[in-house]
């Protein structure tokens, strides 16, 4: 198996503490990605990312590293695919009046479902999060897709 790596950076007017939240608080996470992230966040933690009345995990996995307000990281697999997870980093540096958040999945199957799912999700949820964190009002994050 070949892996594959993906790399997301942004700048974000606003602080650690808000890009920290927005990536771990439900009720955020729903308004600019339309489902929620749920865990409480301790490393060894299980963590999902679901619909906003509890059902249909998409996405499960594990806190493996948790350093509010700076970095988060977490495995990452389908729910029928727990046991093959890849691999998330949040890193969170304050730059002056900005936010650089940088995303960091590895260990993809090169070419797989989940490789090729990413590489047009993360783009689409990390600009509606960005949007949503200057403006209050996010994107459609799945225009085209519905």
């Amino acid at each position: 198996m070949t892996e594959a790596n993906f790399v997301y950076v942004t700048y974000i007017a606003t602080t650690p503490e808000k890009v920290f939240q927005a990536l771990t608080e439900g009720p955020v996470t729903r308004q600019y990605w339309g489902l929620e992230n749920v865990s409480d966040w301790k490393p060894g933690s299980a963590w999902k990312h679901q619909a906003g009345d509890g059902s249909g995990a998409r996405i499960v996995g594990k806190v493996l590293e948790s350093n509010p307000p700076n970095r988060l990281v977490i495995t990452w697999a389908t729910p029928d695919d727990a046991g093959k997870p890849s691999r998330v980093s949040f890193v969170i540096e304050r730059l002056d009046e900005m936010v650089r958040l940088t995303v960091t999945h590895e260990e993809l199957e090169l070419g797989s479902g989940m490789d090729r799912g990413i590489r047009e999700g993360w783009p689409r949820v990390l600009s509606s999060l960005k949007s949503f964190l200057e403006t209050g009002k996010p994107l459609d994050t799945w225009a085209g897709r519905k």
